[in-house]
């Protein structure tokens, strides 16, 4: 009897692979997933092209590509992309590509005419190389999960963030406060993680033409003798959390707390956070903060272990939902 097909027991196989940007977060994750980082070699050409080759076979496994988009961040971008389309080649079963910070996430739409939209062209561009799935932490709007044709895992590190503060202040009067009325929505998320805490934001206004720079208006909310949590998404060259710190002092608060997740740290970033007054400054590693940017009030928290469980459900096929209580 000839048989006309042949049957075999799928084999699954998790591989991680990183990028130079960041590999110290790539090695904690891959201690955390008990895994090794995957062999490569890769070098740039002398006029500054990067090139990328995988040590050991890929075919049907199932790649986590992780790079942070750190400065120089377009070095970053092309390294990934290039890791990707290596991956494509050499037949992987599946790609997810890991982006703990996701770059040009600030320009999600148009505020004036003849701009581009450089966050879904990101997406694009990962969707032609041959990724099948994007693994972000803390985007900066909710709509860049749209721009990516496939599934897009979107980590939230405000539990870990929200639960050292909660440990570390029990007991404190505290009010939630965001930085602008766009983030209220955050702050209000924040609250319940802190225990119905009140709510305050900072009026300001901001000159679309000139990025990095704001002008801080008034506080709205009740912050006099209180402990005050200032929430963001990323800090860049600090400008917007100093001048909403002094506010806050300024407006009566007993001190003041500042919680982000991704520590950009351009320019006098550094400088602005270590004399602004605050009392502490929580960061997340999803970007490198090399020792000589790092002061005496700044605590990181590691993302490696929030990460690590995500790539777990994606292979296993369970839910990255559930890490956030339904609400990722």
């Amino acid at each position: 009897m000839t048989v006309s097909a042949m049957s075999a027991t799928p084999k699954k196989s998790l591989k991680l692979f990183s990028g130079s940007s960041h590999p110290e977060l790539a090695e904690e994750v891959a201690k955390q997933l008990d895994v090794t980082v995957t062999p490569q070699a890769a070098y740039k050409f002398a006029n500054g092209e990067i090139f990328v080759r995988y040590d050991e076979s890929v075919r049907g496994c199932d790649a986590f590509v992780i790079q942070s988009h750190c400065n120089p961040l377009n070095d970053a971008i092309m390294e990934q992309l290039i890791m990707v389309d290596a991956l494509k080649r050499a037949s992987a079963k599946r790609i997810t590509v890991v982006m703990p910070f996701y770059g040009y996430a600030r320009q999600d739409k148009k505020h004036k005419g003849r701009e581009p939209i450089s966050a879904r062209l990101m997406a694009d561009l990962f969707k032609t190389a041959g990724a099948d799935r994007i693994m972000a932490v803390d985007l900066h709007t909710d709509q860049i999960q749209g721009f990516f044709d496939g599934p897009v895992d979107h980590l939230m590190a405000q539990k870990l963030l929200a639960s050292y503060i909660r440990d570390k202040y029990a007991g404190e009067q505290i009010t939630v406060v965001s930085p602008d009325s766009g983030r209220v929505r955050v702050a209000e998320k924040w609250a319940d993680d802190l225990g119905g805490t009140p709510l305050a934001f900072i009026h300001k206004t901001r000159d679309p033409s000139k990025p990095n720079q704001v002008v801080a208006n008034r506080v709205v909310g009740d912050v006099e003798g209180r402990l005050c949590v200032l929430v963001d998404d990323m800090i860049d060259t600090g400008g917007t959390i100093t001048k909403a710190t002094e506010q806050l002092i300024e407006a009566g608060a007993k001190g003041v707390i500042i919680a982000a997740t991704h520590a950009v740290l351009s320019g006098p970033a550094v400088e602005r956070l270590s004399s602004c007054g605050a009392k502490e400054v929580v960061l997340t590693n999803t970007l490198p903060i090399p020792e000589e940017r790092r002061f005496p009030n700044l605590t990181v928290l590691s993302i490696a272990p929030l990460v690590a469980e995500a790539i777990h459900q994606v292979f296993e096929d369970g839910s990255v939902t559930s890490l956030f209580d339904g609400r990722a």
